[in-house]
């Protein structure tokens, strides 16, 4: 053990009863050790016992000999960037120094060095290549915080404890919900305690997640009182303490150290008076100097230094350490270290600052304040102290708060929102016009570009209804002719409509404005325009769209080249929904052209529109194309701070590298874009970025995690009848298909394509779902049924778009696989051919294995030999495990020798494998569904395929078959 890390803050009063309590955490440090992460919320009243028992559960850890790590959350100090974490872990990090570096390596270390201050002089030198400032890369510090808890639980095991986590920040809180849903991979147990009325809804729903859960702490029985005050305390006084304190085990010990007559009961909420009484009347024993220390100490920081309460009380050093020592004697403080001290419980801390007088504590502050500025303390650490000390128009206090929110706004965002409001609240509204102060030498900032960050950093931390409030507040500010600059705010204010699922809204802001602007050509017009444009695109109103496109010139002497590149951009998409695919072509061209002469700056002004040519290119075919655009959007994005797009991006970027054949990279860039929408908190940006996963799982053969995933992302969508809901609709009907739910997955796909004369899905999905509902006809011997979705599938194929060509070709070959198999494999055979020279390779892949199964069922095994060879390779290369194992399968059909696929050669599932394996080795189902993050059932079902499979009836016979196939 390292210095404090690993001992409870305060002291060890008797542990009484709590049974349940300690059988959690024995069943936790169970399930941990054997490797599957655990996460236990201890839930419990203020003075409940949490920290008692926290100290009970690093003791058990101790015996069992496995590492601990001890961080605590403060009351004053909520807006400390990762405070609880960097209490925690910054010591362990600090002493392992260099050994750790070279595990982690430079770019997980620099990610550390932007939170922990031990790593804050010894971060590598970042690569220069383009800095990420959306606020949106910072999944990328939870995983490398992840990788550390990983190398810090080697070789033993790791627990974690985090107290007092209802105070913790929204970082804090956001790191342990990426924990949750992607823990570590060793044998590490968080323990959090948190006050159930102060804790967030977020902190709640993920302790209610995780595998561990959460664990009550419940008052003390009457006989449990009786037990933990001793024989000493007479029968009556136990009596008048239960019945004031409520069981509370701090209260009563707070009570017990009055030896005053008990008034008053014990009540919700704040203390009881009592109790209030009891703590009043131990801070009026200390001296006066004493107390006015101990005043400054509450007002100081919840881990201080002498030197720090001493400027707060206004007395010497000297002087404040007598009077430290005086605390320590009546146990008002407790020593943490050499020169660092607390306050016994943070309800003494609570009271000791609520005793001082309100100026007091606000000339304290500014004491403290000052102080720290002299010893050139960083904005983010003088930001508590200035923020409750400020004058209103003070612009040095501006300054600070602007400054430290700035600092912190790429991995705390919600404290950067938070000092922003701050900063925002001292300066007078009159600033905001026209005015602009040079910062520099100490000037106020202009008011609209603060209202401006503000939007954007609440935006990045999820806070979209506070962003649309403070973007109308920008709206209201600037002048009605200030044409170009209140189009952006609506622009703006109509995204944050949009993320917060209000559609309707948002087009009606940008209308509203838009008839505001004397010149319908005028660049502000045109670039609202364009907004209704994309929301017309996105909720399949193709004509409406277009009309708006055709009133639009080319360019305007106002336009810019920006602009000129958003309207150029657009009309490729339209004309492709509108059926106009020669059209399509040639926008695309001319937009690649403008779009390649534009610099990034112009392409920054207008990102939310030049990406739908990325977009439009992927359904047209020009995949290349596609990934050179995405790849250039993606950059600007980052190095704009434009969070609100660049999930867009990448779920394009997603699907075009899923239409290549890059499944691996295209799964990791859909994971990102799915961390990016929970950190964003927006229902609608999920929907795109599960969807996409949802496709990818299909492709990997992983069917379980398909239908999850798009059962997800249908709850997700925020309704309005926009395309993206109805793709994701149609990822569950056909996920619903692949798992074997057949009758409900075609009628989801069915419910998904919408009315013939007003279709919900892009023509390129359209034609997709005909050409799988004819495949999932004809597996259920309904030739007809099959034979009608071919003849839809080719009439939804837009004449001129080779890319879907194929369609055709492999939907007819399903409609003809029961009565004309020779005919079929002809038709798969071409279907390859489209396919490939369209660069689709799964598709390739696909009609490769049906043409080799149509083959090999007429008779010609030489060309069914060549086809699943083919196919079986594509589906390898690819990591299209489930196809690639269905390949192989029809390949041994015919006489291939090929390696077995699974176990035992009977072709498990990788989901089926996996769970084969740990039936092996030992686990049981309930261990199983722990270390697999699935339910015992699902775990159950899956055995029962494995063992129909393997052709056993025991976990036994499943080892065996496995170490007979190793």
């Amino acid at each position: 053990m390292d210095g404090r890390v690993g001992e409870p803050p305060y002291g060890t009063p008797p542990l009484v009863g709590r049974h349940d309590v300690l059988r959690a955490f024995g069943e936790a440090l169970d399930v941990a050790v054997d490797g599957a992460f655990q996460l236990l919320g201890l839930v419990g009243e203020p003075g409940a016992g949490k920290t008692r028992l926290l100290s009970e559960l690093e003791s058990i850890a101790a015996e069992r000999r496995l590492d601990r790590l001890w961080g605590r959350a403060a009351e004053f100090e909520r807006q400390t960037p990762f405070g609880v974490v960097i209490d925690a872990l910054d010591d362990r990090i600090e002493r392992l120094g260099e050994s750790l570096a070279d595990r982690l390596g430079p770019p997980a270390m620099r990610l550390l060095a932007s939170v922990f201050p031990s790593l804050s002089t010894s971060a590598p030198e970042r690569p220069d290549d383009g800095e990420d400032i959306t606020g949106l890369g910072r999944y990328r510090l939870h995983r490398a915080v992840r990788r550390l808890l990983d190398e810090l639980a080697a070789p033993n095991g790791l627990v974690v404890v985090l107290d007092d986590v209802h105070w913790a920040d929204d970082s804090s809180i956001e790191l342990l919900d990426h924990l949750v849903r992607h823990p570590p991979r060793g044998p590490v147990l968080i323990a959090v305690a948190y006050r159930p009325a102060q804790a967030s809804p977020r902190l709640t729903a993920l302790v209610e997640a995780a595998h561990g859960g959460h664990v009550p702490v419940e008052p003390l029985s009457e006989d449990e009182v009786a037990q933990f005050l001793g024989p000493q305390v007479s029968r009556a006084r136990r009596r008048a303490l239960y019945e004031v304190s409520g069981g509370n085990p701090f209260y009563l010990e707070a009570l017990v150290r009055n030896r005053e007559p008990i008034v008053g009961g014990a009540e919700k909420g704040e203390l009881p008076r009592a109790v209030q009484a009891a703590l009043q009347l131990e801070l009026s024993g200390l001296s006066p100097t004493a107390r006015l220390v101990a005043q400054g100490a509450a007002v100081a920081a919840d881990e201080f230094e002498p030197v720090i309460a001493a400027v707060a009380a206004e007395v010497t050093e000297d002087e404040a350490l007598k009077a430290l020592d005086e605390m320590a004697a009546r146990d008002v403080i407790r020593p943490v270290s050499a020169r660092r001290f607390r306050f016994r419980h943070p309800l003494v801390r609570h009271a000791t600052y609520g005793s001082a007088a309100p100026g007091w504590r606000l000339t304290a502050h500014a004491r403290i304040a000052d102080h720290l500025a002299g010893l050139g303390s960083p904005a983010t650490v003088r930001a508590h102290h200035v923020e409750n000390a400020a004058r209103f128009g003070d612009p040095a206090a501006i300054a600070t708060l602007v400054e430290a929110a700035r600092a912190v706004a790429l991995q705390a965002p919600a404290t950067a929102a938070h000092w922003l409001e701050s900063a925002l609240r001292l300066m007078p509204e009159e600033h905001g016009g026209e005015r602009r102060a040079d910062e520099a030498d100490g000037g106020m900032p202009a008011l609209p570009g603060l209202l401006l960050e503000l939007a954007q950093v609440q935006t990045v931390s999820g806070q979209a209804e506070e962003a649309r409030e403070t973007t109308r507040r920008l709206l209201r500010l600037l002048p009605y002719d200030a044409y170009l600059q209140r189009a952006r705010a609506v622009q703006l204010c109509a995204v944050m409509e949009r993320q917060l699922g209000r559609l309707r809204e948002a087009r009606a802001i940008v209308l509203d404005e838009l008839r505001r602007i004397p010149d319908p050509q005028a660049a502000a017009a045109v670039l609202l325009r364009v907004r209704l444009v994309a929301d017309r695109i996105m909720q399949g109103e193709t004509r409406a769209a277009q009309a708006v496109l055709d009133l639009m010139p080319k360019s305007a002497p106002d336009w810019g080249p920006g602009l000129e590149v958003a309207v150029a951009a657009i009309r490729p998409m339209s004309a492709y929904l509108a059926g106009q695919v020669g059209d399509a072509f040639a926008f695309a061209e001319e937009a690649d052209r403008l779009f390649c002469a534009a610099t990034d700056d112009h392409l920054a002004e207008h990102l939310d529109t030049v990406i739908w040519l990325g977009w439009a290119e992927v359904m047209m075919g020009r995949y290349d194309d596609a990934l050179r655009h995405l790849d250039r959007c993606v950059s600007v994005a980052r190095t704009t701070g434009q969070s609100f797009i660049i999930a867009y991006i990448l779920a394009a970027q997603s699907r075009t590298l899923m239409m290549l054949g890059r499944l691996a990279e295209a799964d990791a860039v859909a994971e990102e874009a799915a961390e990016v929408a929970r950190l964003l908190r927006s229902p609608e940006v999920l929907v795109y970025a599960l969807t996409q996963q949802c496709f990818i799982a299909m492709w990997t053969g992983d069917h379980d995690r398909a239908l999850s995933l798009a059962e997800d992302a249908v709850r997700n969508d925020p309704g309005g009848g926009e395309w993206w809901g109805a793709t994701a609709r149609y990822a569950r009907g056909r996920a619903l298909i692949n798992i074997g739910r057949v009758d409900e997955g075609i009628e989801a796909v069915l419910d998904a394509c919408g009315d013939s004369s007003s279709p919900m899905l892009e023509p390129g999905t359209l034609a997709a779902s005909a050409e799988a509902l004819a495949e999932a006809e004809a597996a259920r011997g309904r030739a007809g049924e099959s034979m009608k979705w071919a003849e839809i599938t080719k009439a939804l194929v837009l004449p001129g778009l080779e890319a879907d060509s194929g369609l055709i070709k492999i939907a007819r070959a399903h409609a003809l696989a029961a009565d004309d198999v020779a005919a079929a494999a002809e038709c798969a055979a071409e279907a390859a051919d489209l396919f490939l020279a369209s660069g689709r390779r799964i598709d390739t892949g696909r009609a490769r294995l049906a043409a080799g199964v149509a083959y090999a069922r007429s008779g010609d095994k030489a060309r069914a030999r060549q086809e699943l060879s083919l196919a079986a390779e594509i589906f390898d290369i690819c990591g299209a495990r489930g196809l690639h194992t269905q390949a192989l399968r029809e390949q041994r059909r015919v006489g291939v020798r090929v390696p077995v696929a699974g176990a035992g050669g009977q072709g498990l599932s990788p989901r089926e494998q996996e769970i084969a394996q740990l039936v092996a080795e030992g686990c049981t189902n309930q261990q199983i569904a722990q270390k697999l993050f699935l339910s015992v059932r699902t775990v159950e079902t899956h055995l029962t395929r494995v063992f129909a499979k393997l052709g056993v009836t025991s976990r036994v016979g499943v080892a065996t078959a496995l170490n007979r196939s190793a």
